[in-house]
């Protein structure tokens, strides 16, 4: 069995950006330049080829790493550190779990580069956002549903990330750490509402990789002060003996 390296395993804080949104020269480069661990660029409507590709080659104007979210084939842009594909484990049917990962893979799965290629099964759990809209996801779970997923996700489908989405409002950071209780392999990302370094710093204890994203188009100055933050806890948890 090969097995791929993890390009984003040590990542701690990182910046999610839309292609679908509109982001200054200005403030990307604060964003770039802001110590953060990765840019993410994806989202969950509205992601074309032309507007990934542009995003890409403004953050590829700095070193720091930058990987793609592939919500739709549409964005399967080359030249990203590292790809992940998406799978929506509380959505009802099979279509966002596996039926469009099949179809893009049907067109190219020749041409992915496998070896920076990782799955990432969702949990969607704010009913009001976007993506729970799209793919009709089931958010009112039970700490013990969110840890059966969490199970399968890890020890039976063994999916190397685990991906805790509240978009657009700061989520239940005990289910969120319910469901790393249970991972022993993948790697657990939270998103969603994160708008003051103490929110951040509640993230960055309860999962292992922090993701900042819509704070950044409609407050910069908070979401730079996220960086810290994340810094800062985690250097306390690696201190603790």
């Amino acid at each position: 069995m090969i097995a791929f390296p993890s390009f984003y395993s040590s990542w701690r804080h990182v910046f999610k950006l839309d292609p679908d949104r509109e982001i200054s020269d200005e403030a990307l480069d604060r964003i770039c330049l802001s110590g953060t661990d990765a840019i993410l660029v994806g989202g969950s409507s509205g992601v074309t080829y032309d507007n990934t590709v542009e995003l890409l080659s403004r953050v590829r104007r700095y070193e720091v790493p930058c990987a793609c979210e592939l919500t739709d084939a549409a964005s399967a842009v080359p030249g990203f550190d590292g790809y992940f594909v998406p799978m929506v484990l509380n959505a009802p049917g099979r279509d966002w779990l596996v039926g469009r990962q099949v179809e893009a893979l049907a067109d190219y799965g020749h041409l992915m580069p496998w070896e920076s290629v990782a799955g990432e099964a969702y949990l969607v759990l704010n009913p009001d956002c976007t993506a729970a809209r799209v793919t009709e996801a089931t958010t009112d779970l039970s700490p013990s549903q969110v840890a059966a997923y969490a199970q399968l996700a890890d020890k039976l489908w063994r999916v190397p990330v685990l991906y805790v989405e509240y978009s657009g409002t700061f989520g239940d950071m005990a289910l969120v750490r319910r469901a790393r209780q249970e991972l022993r392999q993948a790697q657990l990302f939270y998103g969603g509402g994160i708008r003051t370094p103490e929110q951040a710093a509640q993230a960055a204890e309860a999962a292992d990789t922090v993701v900042v994203g819509n704070v950044v188009y409609d407050d910069l100055k908070a979401a730079l002060s996220t960086v810290e933050a994340v810094r800062q806890r985690v250097k306390e948890q690696d201190h603790v003996f």
